[in-house]
């Protein structure tokens, strides 16, 4: 059995490199919160009422990580609007002793925009996609991700792209 230790294991704000802490985000109930959010097991789960700061603060925490705030992996660089908050810059990540050979900002409301760019990355250079190496989408499973439902294409993701480590 593969060792259970988190990749991240804490999340700590560092309060000296926000420049306004009375702007948005940092006067949600989440961050004001925060000082250092520990993740001693391998899936942790946030809760808490509409207008908390849950969302932000799990984008900023995908940012600090070096991942895309609208979702994919490390690699995706694609923005189809900046929106994200500055509270990713104030995120010191703990790491784990181990690294995962991959990451994944699985977000859902944006996840439609993540299986555009994976088309857009295929798509021929004439048709402005990046030539090069075997498509992407094919570590998405053998059917087009906007063409299945979006809990479907959540169940390819988790299928194809998602194993150990």
């Amino acid at each position: 059995m593969p060792d259970a230790a988190p990749f991240l294991r804490a999340v700590v704000l560092d309060r000296g490199a926000i420049d306004d802490p009375g702007a948005h985000p940092f006067t949600l109930p989440v961050v004001r919160a925060l000082d250092r959010l520990e993740l001693p097991t391998a899936v942790t789960l946030l809760v808490g009422e509409n207008g908390s700061g849950k969302s932000t603060l799990m984008e900023a925490i995908a940012a600090s990580l070096g991942l895309n705030p609208e979702g994919g992996t490390q690699n995706f660089a694609f923005a189809t609007r900046e929106s994200h908050s500055a509270l990713h810059r104030a995120l010191r990540p703990v790491r784990g002793a181990r690294r995962p050979r991959t990451s994944f900002f699985l977000r859902a409301e944006s996840f439609f925009n993540v299986a555009t760019e994976i088309e857009q990355l295929d798509a021929p250079p004439e048709d402005g996609g990046y030539a090069g190496g075997p498509p992407i989408a094919d570590a998405y499973g053998d059917r087009p991700l906007h063409e299945q439902s979006h809990g479907e294409s959540f169940l390819a993701l988790l299928n194809h792209r998602f194993g150990p480590d």
